[in-house]
């Protein structure tokens, strides 16, 4: 069963083009698939290849040219503001930078406490923070981490509070937009086994996308990968990876050492 199915979405960027006027930019053309519950679908190309404006646009933060997006059978492109406003408590992202993504005048207890308050009105100020701390002692931080501002967490540690950002509220559908390329190698293994855990914990389905294909295939049960706004091959992680198709994923994985 599919919490998710996207039907021929676009995204046209309109560009002034010296003395034609005006010209267009196809970031998305034409892009279709659907993410089944439960399931991680990763969405892998270089960058400029589209996948970022994907996710954007399925959480309007973009207002897409065309096409559909059927959330739990429902079009979410079609809704307005105030009709999809209560499904932004399902649909959540984790950031690819992780301080830029964090207010860095909040403490982390306003951090977590911001989106219970806009969602779970009848949740107490105690009753955030209680939730706030579980949050963060299951992302691997200590409850005194309330207390403090994002510029005193290692990148690691800030990516770990905007995972804990992301699940205050219960999401049924998590997208993760390169959230591990700004980590230094040697914490990125350890966001991506607790984003695996969460995912089972909290029983999300999940967009995964990066650039690395090693990463979004240790991650995803089944890839897309985009080239151009432009989805050139699908299909299992597995047979992308060891099978593939097309020419360009052949090249992102020959780039790779570890599925060289």
């Amino acid at each position: 069963m599919s919490l998710l199915r996207v039907e021929n979405l676009q995204v046209h960027f309109p560009i002034r083009s010296g003395w034609r006027g005006r010209d267009v930019v196809k970031a998305v053309d034409g892009v279709s698939f659907e993410v089944k519950a439960g399931r991680t679908l990763g969405l892998v190309g270089e960058s400029g290849s589209g996948k970022s404006t994907v996710s954007r646009a399925l959480l309007k933060l973009l207002v897409p040219t065309g096409g559909r997006a059927l959330y739990d059978g429902r079009d979410i492109l079609a809704m307005s503001e105030a009709e999809f406003r209560p499904l932004r408590k399902e649909m959540q992202m984790v950031f690819q930078d992780p301080i830029g993504s964090l207010n860095p005048r909040m403490t982390i207890e306003s951090i977590l406490g911001e989106p219970q308050e806009i969602h779970f009105k009848e949740r107490s100020r105690a009753g955030r923070r209680e939730v706030s701390a579980a949050l963060l002692k299951r992302v691997g931080l200590p409850e005194d981490a309330l207390v403090r501002y994002p510029h005193e967490f290692s990148g690691g540690q800030r990516q770990r509070v905007g995972i804990a950002r992301a699940l205050a509220v219960r999401p049924k559908f998590l997208i993760c937009d390169e959230p591990v390329s700004a980590l230094d190698v040697s914490v990125q293994a350890s966001i991506l086994n607790l984003l695996k855990d969460l995912q089972d914990e909290f029983s999300l389905t999940c967009l995964f996308i990066a650039h690395d294909l090693a990463v979004v295939r240790h991650m995803s049960d089944e890839i897309i990968v985009m080239n151009r706004g432009v989805i050139v091959e699908q299909g299992p992680a597995d047979d992308v990876c060891e099978r593939p198709r097309h020419d360009y994923t052949r090249r992102l994985i020959a780039s790779i050492p570890a599925l060289g």
